[in-house]
């Protein structure tokens, strides 16, 4: 009980930090950097479609359902490929309820829309799946990583390499602003995380065979 009064005390913390810190982004940098990527982002728009969410939601998808099939038959899986069915399962879950809950309720628009006349402010309940905070790429990628930084500490640090390169792809490309990613890689590892804690309290209690 004390060890998990720690880690929400220091997860608020996080959560307080990251808070400050894309607002912060949000009313100095967002736009003037979106300005600036504006043409270097043409040439990193090919990537759109098969990097796109769609493509990796689908891959996430089809993975899990042939690890779930592979254990119905089977009868058991390997703990790496049960990691990879929980985190295909949480990052699934995290992307979509980015895009269904908190992309509406904040509305903030994308970067294309900014640049050609909208505003760079929140409208609250007034956005859609298309809006752009938190970017629904990070939480997509932040919740799968996570899950791994939790189980395995030893992919703590290829993974934050890959989380960082995804991140400068997404502000280079113009696909998101600055405080698009804060917000979306702290959810999506928060949610990791706390799935993977989650099935490593499942794993630990759960009775022996036989």
């Amino acid at each position: 009980m004390k060890r998990f009064s720690i880690a929400l005390e220091i997860w608020v913390l996080l959560l307080l930090v990251c808070t400050a810190l894309a607002l912060l982004c949000f009313v100095t940098i967002d736009v003037p950097l979106a300005r600036y990527c504006w043409k270097i982002g043409r040439f990193l728009h090919p990537l759109n479609k098969p990097l796109g969410a769609p493509v990796i939601l689908t891959v996430e998808a089809v993975v899990t359902v042939v690890l779930v099939l592979a254990r119905l038959v089977r009868g058991h899986l390997s703990l790496l490929a049960e990691t990879v069915a929980v985190a295909c399962l949480t990052s699934i879950c995290a992307y979509d309820i980015n895009s269904h809950v908190l992309k509406p309720f904040f509305g903030v628009p994308n970067p294309s829309a900014v640049l050609h006349g909208a505003q760079h402010a929140f409208h609250f309940w007034k956005g859609s799946g298309m809006s752009s905070f938190p970017s629904g790429h990070m939480v997509l990628a932040g919740a799968l990583a996570g899950v791994f930084m939790r189980l395995y500490r030893a992919s703590r640090g290829p993974l934050a390499a890959l989380l960082s390169l995804a991140a400068v792809l997404l502000i280079a490309g113009d696909w998101h602003f600055v405080s698009d990613i804060i917000a979306g890689t702290f959810l999506g590892l928060s949610a990791g995380m706390l799935a993977g804690q989650g099935w490593a309290v499942h794993k630990n209690l759960a009775p022996s065979p036989g």
